[in-house]
């Protein structure tokens, strides 16, 4: 799935980098959890060449077109690609999307509860999705229906979870937990769990998101702007460091086991050394 985009003829819509269902259940035995992540991107080729030395990536055409790519981590889909319009239409960024029992109650729930439905849902076989931001700003899609890769091999193969950064974490939890189902008790439904410095989200026993604010007793901090940051897994921090740098990309952090990069439009994402067992 891609984020919504703008393509050359102005028709806003929300892709599906690659709609061939899997052999997996669908969306309802993961409802709630992160189950694909895309990117906005000015220029494609660009794109696939920062991407393909940074994580090891290689693009395939997606069947909406030319203007979308499905990146593949030893050859498993990973994430979607979209080119934009215009360089001053739409910020690149990662997008993150969750699985839902239903993508337009999904939007309905969004709306009621003072966030925004900027695409969607719409269909696009075997699925619906739709592209939307919380009550702070921070954008985030859903989709219902089945999986372009199997969950369990999508963790393993590409993002190892994602974090909302927002003023308010407890706020943001009520919202998100309403919109999708979280910590209801339905089978396949995601647990939520208090740590001492953020909110984790737990699905097969599996942390999947963080949801932070600061300090646990400070009070919400106005001047944040929400986002939903995408950590990729990888084995060497450091040479994914250099990589970036050397192809038009930025490092904004670094350290041992984690490093906070841009790619050269200015979309961030975080790589985190992959712990094995």
């Amino acid at each position: 799935m891609n984020q919504g985009t703008t393509d050359p003829s102005g028709a806003t819509d929300v892709g599906v980098t690659d709609v061939g269902a899997t052999d997996d259940v669908d969306t309802s035995s993961v409802f709630g959890a992160p189950c694909w992540v895309s990117l906005t991107s000015r220029d494609l080729d660009a794109t696939q060449e920062f991407y393909g030395a940074v994580l090891g990536w290689r693009c395939r055409q997606a069947r909406l077109g030319e203007h979308f790519r499905t990146a593949l981590k030893d050859g498993i889909p990973v994430a979607g690609i979209a080119a934009v319009a215009a360089v001053g239409q739409r910020a690149a960024a990662w997008t993150p999307y969750f699985a839902v029992a239903n993508a337009d109650d999904a939007a309905s729930r969004t709306r009621e509860r003072g966030g925004t439905v900027a695409v969607g849902p719409i269909s696009f076989p075997p699925g619906r999705a739709a592209l939307l931001a919380d009550r702070d700003g921070a954008a985030f899609g859903v989709w219902q229906g089945k999986l372009v890769t199997e969950w369990e091999a999508w963790r393993r193969a590409a993002p190892t979870f994602i974090t909302l950064h927002t003023r308010d974490a407890f706020d943001a939890v009520m919202f998100y937990g309403q919109i999708l189902d979280w910590a209801s008790g339905r089978p396949g439904s995601c647990e939520v769990e208090y740590a001492e410095e953020a909110v984790l989200l737990r699905s097969r026993d599996a942390v999947v998101a963080r949801i932070e604010s600061g300090s646990v007793e400070a009070p919400p901090d106005p001047s944040v702007r929400a986002h939903w940051q995408v950590h990729f897994t990888v084995t060497d921090v450091e040479s994914c460091a250099r990589a970036s740098e050397k192809h038009g990309g930025s490092v904004l952090a670094e350290g041992e086991d984690e490093a906070v990069l841009r790619d050269p439009d200015g979309a961030q994402f975080t790589v985190t050394a992959r712990r094995l067992p």
